[in-house]
């Protein structure tokens, strides 16, 4: 098995379920692929045993390292691969990861590649499943930094801008910013209008509170391109994003005068121990995905559907991504200025 893309909390819960159940019950051996795709192109190996999982459940992050090593990029990358498995005498290959790595997965598995996938993103962008693993401890450390910050901003009577992460999808701004008493919660999906924030803004000092912004690192203004850290991109062509916060703050303070402070919480969101759910979501996609190696569902991806777990095809996952829908966005609108 192996975990690509950004770490997340939850990965070693479903590395130890599917090794706690897959030894017992079906006498299966496993070998973990090291730092994502880049393992079974180099092969990066690591074994994994029972003892070799006792303990990880509460750790974060993942044992058996992550990157973002796209093989289709590689020359000769998908023979590396497949050699790789061959030589080790490797049945199948249980991938666990976002839009990309399980993209991987889906081409691999079209090129005959026994594959399952496992679904991991804390930005809840995934489709053909309800929840992922990560987002729920991301929500959680989201909303414990905007409680704080309520305190400080009341205190200078300044406006507080708080970025979190979100490319295309604003699931974290939203669960977090509802849940945090935000003022104003800006997301991708919904090009924003920075006049419109600023009078929000106004409007709130005027009830002598001070405002709390929540933004997706991926939101940008009506009529404008999203705001970039640097051109540099990565395997797979993904820009990286952040400066949003700081872009809205020096609009807020010339436009309305009032002082504007960001706080990008960042990686933040992706570290530390997982949330009881993420362990229990986690844990409950690992157990459903060995299960599906000994039914040789081979190009299924696991997902939740209210509180089951079912098998979906790995293309439902990764042909469109799953954004916030207008109707729960207007929702939090209720609660702007």
């Amino acid at each position: 098995m192996l975990t690509g893309g950004g770490d997340c909390p939850g990965l070693n819960a479903v590395i130890r379920a599917i090794v706690r159940k897959g030894v017992p019950e079906y006498d299966y051996d496993f070998v973990g692929f090291r730092d994502g795709w880049r393992g079974p192109l180099e092969g990066l190996t690591m074994t994994l045993d029972i003892p070799a999982v006792r303990g990880i459940l509460p750790r974060g992050g993942t044992i058996l390292g992550s990157s973002r090593t796209n093989p289709f990029s590689v020359d000769g990358g998908v023979e590396r691969i497949r050699r790789t498995l061959k030589n080790l005498g490797v049945h199948a290959l249980v991938v666990i990861g976002g839009e990309d790595t399980l993209g991987v997965a889906t081409k691999l598995h079209e090129l005959g590649v026994h594959v399952v996938g496992v679904p991991k993103t804390i930005d809840n962008d995934l489709s053909g499943t309800d929840y992922t693993f990560g987002f729920d401890t991301a929500v959680g450390i989201a909303t414990e930094a905007i409680d704080r910050l309520h305190t400080t901003a009341e205190s200078h009577h300044r406006v507080l801008i708080v970025e979190v992460m979100g490319r295309h999808a604003g699931w974290i701004a939203l669960h977090s910013g509802l849940a945090g008493g935000a003022n104003v919660i800006l997301i991708p999906e919904i090009p924003f209008d920075i006049d419109k924030v600023c009078a929000w803004v106004e409007s709130r000092f005027r009830t002598q509170y001070a405002p709390i912004i929540v933004v997706a690192e991926g939101a940008a203004p009506k009529d404008s391109t999203m705001e970039l850290a640097t051109a540099e991109k990565d395997a797979f062509g993904h820009v990286r994003l952040g400066g949003i916060g700081e872009s809205i703050a020096r609009e807020i303070e010339q436009r309305t005068g009032k002082e504007a402070r960001t706080t990008v919480l960042g990686h933040v969101q992706r570290g530390g121990t997982p949330s009881a759910r993420d362990r229990w979501l986690a844990t409950r996609f690992g157990l459903h995905a060995i299960d599906a190696v000994r039914d040789e569902a081979w190009g299924q991806m696991v997902a939740l559907r209210g509180t089951n777990i079912v098998r979906v095809p790995l293309s439902e996952a990764t042909d469109t991504l799953k954004t916030v829908d207008p109707a729960l966005y207007a929702e939090a609108e209720v609660f702007f200025g």
